[in-house]
């Protein structure tokens, strides 16, 4: 099945090496869950702070259980600080 893949920030650097953007096109396996991805691309859990499926939050002990299903967009940003 086909998902949709974006890492924003210092994260942009866990794609793969000569990739442009920060959004991938993947072919996933059914029943990938977003840990699965988190894992795959060695994204550390500490960094993977924000994380959404089609831009609904999925906090940090669902996402071991979050099945992608066809045509989802799994967006992960970084902390963020500021003032």
């Amino acid at each position: 099945m086909k998902v949709a893949f974006k890492l924003f920030a210092s994260l942009s650097e866990y794609l793969p090496d000569g990739h442009r953007g920060n959004r991938l096109e993947l072919e996933v396996e059914e029943g990938t869950t977003v840990a699965e991805m988190i894992r795959r691309y060695r994204v550390p859990e500490r960094s993977a702070h924000l994380v959404l499926v089609n831009g609904v939050f999925v906090p940090l002990g669902e996402r071991p259980r979050r099945r992608l299903a066809e045509g989802d967009e799994l967006a992960i940003w970084p902390p963020i600080a500021g003032g």
